[in-house]
């Protein structure tokens, strides 16, 4: 870091032009008190499309991209970021859209020896009309995060009609993938100076039967056990990919790795990698960090402090 932590003004990015502007705005909030009292300046900048003369004008010394899904984590406000060469948290513009397209984020993580689901991409309306693959599957956008737009197709259930409707809005191709039965598991990591390091694993159990957006931000919408209760190799197992995901990806700061386990097989399989995890009450990655020693505001502290560091 060029100058003290209690110098800095830090630049909030909160809400934006996704689907998922009222999780940022939760998530924001949070991040710009717990760094009020520590830093010289906080402003909060709800970001829209005039971004880069917003911050031009503000100057800050680093940006909290407290942004979620598209436009804030796919790679398009990082670029803006980049150009205007202001410090900034979470990963850069190659991690972050590498991560937000779950087709492309799947090879990577293949080819790096992560197990990943099985599945591919399919044109949405052949999605509507029948079974691309043998039920039970889950459909998804390949391009949100949050399990917008996540559906889960049962056995003896008709295809689900909701991606050849007028009303969806998140691409012409979804992602299709087999349903794992057993525990939702998720692993944060932080990309500390030594390497990646992952904190602890929580098992999410949703109130309703199914981890969607309103079981992962409403209150009592699942319940977290953490530490996982898990047999001590998928335990480790589940420490150790998330850890080389975060690498394979390139990701920078705080990462996410989010698991399914089927105890009755004994597989693992990571589902996804998500660049900026959320910051809202209810969410797991601020919880596994206070789990292990670190409260809110030294992991937002901490967060600022890695993007301070010349790279």
């Amino acid at each position: 870091m060029t100058r003290p932590f209690a110098d800095l003004h830090v630049a909030v990015l909160m809400g934006g032009l996704s689907s998922e502007r009222e999780v940022s705005l939760s998530s924001g909030k949070m991040c710009a008190e717990a760094l009020e009292g520590q830093v010289r300046k906080v402003t909060r900048v709800d970001a829209g499309r005039d971004l880069a003369q917003v911050l031009a004008d503000l100057n800050p010394d680093v940006v909290f991209n407290a942004l979620h899904g598209a436009w804030g984590e796919d790679g398009c406000v990082q670029g803006v970021l980049e150009t205007l060469g202001i410090p900034y948290t979470h990963s850069g513009v190659l991690a972050s859209a590498l991560a937000m397209d779950k087709d492309k984020c799947k090879a990577v993580l293949k080819a790096a020896g992560v197990v990943v689901p099985g599945g591919g991409l399919f044109d949405r309306f052949e999605v509507a009309r029948g079974h691309v693959i043998p039920p039970p599957y889950v459909i998804k956008p390949n391009a949100e995060g949050s399990s917008v737009g996540v559906y889960l197709v049962r056995d003896g259930e008709p295809p689900c009609a909701a991606p050849g409707e007028a009303s969806w809005t998140w691409g012409e191709q979804v992602m299709v993938e087999p349903f794992i039965a057993g525990k939702e598991l998720a692993v944060t990591v932080l990309g500390e100076k030594s390497g990646p390091r992952a904190l602890t694993i929580t098992d999410i159990t949703p109130a309703k039967g199914f981890y969607d957006y309103e079981a992962k931000y409403a209150p009592g919408g699942s319940s977290h056990v953490l530490p996982a209760i898990l047999p001590p190799h998928v335990f480790e197992a589940a420490l150790r990919e998330s850890e080389l995901a975060h690498t394979a990806m390139g990701c920078r700061g705080v990462s996410r790795s989010d698991f399914r386990y089927d105890d009755i097989k004994d597989e693992l399989v990571l589902l996804e990698v998500n660049t900026q995890p959320g910051m809202t009450p209810t969410s797991l990655s601020p919880e596994q960090a206070a789990h292990v020693g670190m409260d809110y505001k030294i992991l937002v502290r901490w967060m600022v402090e890695d993007a301070s560091c010349p790279r």
